[in-house]
């Protein structure tokens, strides 16, 4: 009985100035050119090895805004266009808002959504408290914001950053899943930048 043999594998050549040749260049600069006489070190060609440089508050700043972890606060309308935010057909999963967190110990961005009547100003107030720093708050719709068309009741707060501090208005009664998205992006980009 008879087996092939397969013949022994040649060893790979490698050539490192043949595979410094076949890297992928561009025509984009980086942080300047090769004569560029501004630059103390002759600036930084984008088809060179590329660096960052950065700083570790920035970094972990950039890693904040790309997770905004929700504490849904639903208190009307507002509540059904927060969920409907994150479901499948507008998806805030897409930047990282997946799971709306049942704790507030769990959650660093309090989206308040709907009327708030002075009964439930502590209780909204304790609940941003239990929140681990850093922490922000997203008021959606008329009502959060400045009491929508509540704002002459005797019950209704004249706007939930009396109680919070508000980083993110999102506008509408009821607004749209996609303006809420839209309230989610801007909150990424204040994180990112440190505030």
């Amino acid at each position: 009985m008879a087996v092939d043999r397969k013949p022994p594998a040649s060893p790979i050549k490698f050539d490192i100035a043949d595979a410094l040749s076949q890297r992928p260049t561009t025509t984009q600069t980086g942080l300047g050119t090769a004569d560029d006489v501004r630059s103390p070190t002759g600036g930084i060609l984008a088809n060179e090895d590329n660096v960052v440089f950065s700083t570790v508050k920035d970094l972990v700043s950039w890693a904040r805004s790309r997770s905004p972890w929700p504490l849904g606060y639903g208190l009307a309308c507002c509540a059904i266009e927060m969920f409907s935010a994150a479901a499948s057909t507008h998806d805030l999963a897409r930047f990282g808002a997946e799971v709306f967190r049942p704790s507030p110990r769990q959650a660093d961005v309090m989206i308040v959504a709907g009327t708030v009547t002075h009964k439930m100003a502590p209780r909204l107030r304790r609940l941003y408290e239990q929140m681990p720093e850093p922490k922000w708050v997203i008021a959606m719709g008329n009502c959060a914001s400045s009491g929508g068309e509540f704002w002459d009741s005797y019950a209704t707060l004249q706007g939930v950053d009396t109680v919070v501090p508000v980083d993110v208005y999102v506008p509408g009664c009821p607004p749209r899943p996609e303006a809420l998205t839209e309230g989610i992006l801007r909150l990424r980009e204040k994180i990112a930048k440190g505030g």
